[in-house]
């Protein structure tokens, strides 16, 4: 994972270790969100796009968490091409 749970947490501005399992499933829904919109298949390759690709991750988290009853994907993943756009494949 590109964010620790440690990271995630003091960006959610989460204390107390209740809500871990809950912050650890959108963690990893949000990296794979954003790997799919990069069109990178390989956990290393995203890692190696660096500050973008975890800025892209903690964006995604924060929008995973505050609107976890309704939520705008479209909305979402057309601001993810945006971000990851410098490190996004043409294809797969």
């Amino acid at each position: 994972m590109i964010v620790t749970l440690e990271e995630a947490k003091q960006y959610l501005r989460i204390d107390g270790d209740g809500d871990d399992n809950a912050v650890i499933a959108l963690l990893q829904s949000a990296q794979n969100l954003c790997m799919d919109v990069a069109r990178l298949d390989d956990e290393a390759e995203f890692l190696a796009a660096g500050d973008v690709a975890k800025e892209a991750v903690l964006y995604t988290l924060g929008y995973f968490y505050e609107h976890r009853e309704e939520q705008d994907q479209h909305s979402l993943v057309m601001r993810l091409r945006s971000l990851l756009f410098g490190v996004r494949k043409p294809a797969f």
